[in-house]
């Protein structure tokens, strides 16, 4: 019987972690934004901050340098499921540039390196809600990020 509780015991203190570290596995970049995967290998990123209620995304390379976008597209949908909007996306001194979308929507981004290249696709809950321990928004929270080092 002692054994059984244990074990339950140690069950729960492990899925409770899970909730108490929810950002795990949120990396920030090089200007605190959060990072996107845009390739299958790691060697495009896109860093997404937030000035004055638009949302900026730049790209970077696999060590974490500035790339300039010149062949490059990335298009975007927010919104709930049953109603996606799109958004424009426009570039702005080397940074895809957008509106935020509303609190609590989904942003779909689809980046393509090149023309006929391949759509590789990020998704971001997009949640403005502050962080108790670093008080950045959930979206850009990287407590986890902290805690795991």
């Amino acid at each position: 019987m002692k054994t059984m509780n244990k074990t339950l015991t140690t069950t729960l203190l492990a899925l409770t972690a899970g909730f108490a570290f929810g950002h795990e596995g949120i990396e920030l970049g090089p200007n605190k934004g959060r990072i996107l995967e845009f390739s299958n290998d790691e060697t495009m990123h896109g860093e997404i901050v937030e000035k004055e209620g638009k949302l900026q995304i730049a790209l970077l390379d696999k060590d974490m340098k500035s790339v300039k976008i010149e062949a490059q597209t990335l298009t975007a949908t927010a919104g709930q499921r049953n109603s996606p909007t799109k958004l424009e996306v426009t570039v702005q001194n080397d940074a895809f540039t957008l509106a935020a979308p509303a609190d609590g929507d989904w942003l779909i981004l689809q980046y393509k390196a090149s023309a006929d290249a391949k759509a590789i696709t990020a998704r971001l809950h997009y949640n403005t809600s502050k962080c108790e321990p670093c008080s950045n928004p959930e979206w850009r929270c990287g407590c986890g990020e902290q805690q795991a080092k």
